[in-house]
């Protein structure tokens, strides 16, 4: 945040040198930060060095002022005049670095004096955790102040933890201890407690460092962060703390209650075709597990012959049932069975774009036979979602399912949610056609 107040200071000081309007100084300055954003100039760091980052900031700061001008000829707004922009470059550069260096400079010595800093928990007790733990008390201008470790693989040996050691469940000792770091400390524990840890930790919104298995030869990237010589990996974000999921929410909400009512002709006549092939009920409403395991009635154009609530619950759909009409395939095949889900998207059961939801009777069968099929439920469920619109749909690998599923929220962002909705609707033509 100090670096954003520090980059507004110095574009406000260059426009008033240059005699900018208003108008040209708060665009470029709306650019600036979102280039800059996108440069990760502002991202959160364990190493507070202003020369790690100068190339990458003066960089952004090209791009930004390059498409500034971009904008202002396209729209033929006055910007910059055409022999101060170089000069107005220059004297941006000059005073934000100069400000840079002074943030730096203060927050690096509130983190040694002052001892501010995230509280961090360690997760794993074997000699690099409690070496990485070692090495955070000794120098806390890395901002992680360690209040304990927990073992995470219990076969691992906690006698050299020490007066360290917290016991408890982990959401428990994040809440109580408030936690603001956890770092992944162990990279021979099993996969599905690391998976487990991450996402309990994600959800309580700590951010998350990993020592990657044979750190030795990890190399740097934008997300690795370097502790006295140790890699650690930074996490994204739980997808649903950020601001851009609330985006996603308002978007679900208004183009569901839109489309609801553009597609309303196409609904009433799929449900004459259903009335007309094999009567009442139109409607098929079946539970379904959603968002952190909470069940919901879904709603759905009926597809084939009633059945009884245990069979509805207990009998997995395949190609070619024999319960399905002609009428039925036809909505199976085209997905117009789903639209009455868009009202589940209105109500909040469900979202445009996440993984499809199951009964609660397969989500306990596929959890206890897949690792991590649970983790899928850390974010709503979709009307599509990254596995059906590569091919996943109907009686295939839940397996790949899955895969697909935990590498969408891992992944997520507002682009890949349109992208799905177009592969999507290039693929609705195709089922029909066949």
């Amino acid at each position: 945040m100090l670096l954003v107040v520090a980059d507004v200071i110095a574009m406000l000081e260059a426009g008033r040198l240059f005699d900018m309007t208003p108008t040209a100084v708060l665009a470029l300055m709306a650019v600036l930060i979102v280039c800059r954003s996108n440069a990760r100039v502002y991202r959160r760091r364990l190493r507070l060095s202003y020369m790690d980052g100068f190339p990458r900031s003066v960089a952004s700061v090209a791009a930004a002022f390059g498409l500034g001008v971009a904008i202002f000829l396209l729209l033929n707004q006055t910007g910059p005049k055409d022999d101060d922009v170089i000069y107005v470059v220059l004297v941006f550069i000059v005073l934000s670095e100069v400000q840079r260096i002074m943030v730096f400079a203060v927050c690096n010595l509130a983190r040694r004096r002052l001892n501010r800093g995230d509280r961090t928990l360690v997760l794993g007790t074997d000699p690099v955790g409690l070496d990485l733990f070692r090495n955070m008390v000794e120098h806390p201008e890395f901002g992680l102040r360690p209040v304990g470790m927990v073992e995470l693989d219990h076969a691992g040996s906690t006698a050299r933890a020490g007066n360290h050691l917290l016991r408890g469940d982990l959401a428990t000792i994040i809440i109580e201890q408030h936690i603001g770091t956890v770092v992944l400390a162990d990279p021979g524990a099993s996969p599905n407690e690391t998976v487990e840890a991450t996402i309990t930790a994600n959800r309580l919104g700590c951010s998350i460092l990993m020592l990657p298995r044979m750190h030795e030869l990890f190399h740097d990237a934008p997300d690795v962060e370097r502790l006295r010589g140790y890699p650690l990996v930074r996490l994204s974000a739980d997808p649903t703390r950020r601001i851009s999921w609330w985006v996603k929410r308002s978007i679900d909400v208004m183009g569901a209650a839109v489309a609801s009512l553009l597609l309303s002709p196409v609904i009433a006549l799929c449900a004459l075709a259903v009335l007309v092939e094999s009567g009442r009920p139109l409607i098929f409403a079946q539970e379904r597990v959603g968002r952190d395991g909470r069940r919901f009635r879904i709603y759905k154009l009926r597809s084939m012959k009633p059945a009884d609530d245990r069979e509805a619950q207990t009998q997995w759909n395949i190609a070619g049932d024999p319960r399905v009409g002609r009428v039925g395939r036809l909505l199976r095949r085209t997905s117009l069975d789903e639209l009455p889900q868009l009202w589940n998207i209105v109500r909040g059961d469900m979202s445009l774009v996440g993984p499809r939801p199951e009964r609660p009777g397969f989500v306990a069968e596929f959890t206890a036979a897949h690792e991590g099929y649970w983790a899928r439920h850390r974010v709503p469920v979709g009307l599509t979602g990254l596995a059906q619109v590569n091919g996943l749909r109907g009686d295939t690998s839940i397996a790949d399912r899955a895969r697909y599923d935990n590498y969408y929220i891992a992944n997520w962002s507002l682009w890949l949610d349109v992208k799905i909705v177009l592969l999507t609707l290039r693929e609705l033509p195709r089922r029909g056609a066949h």
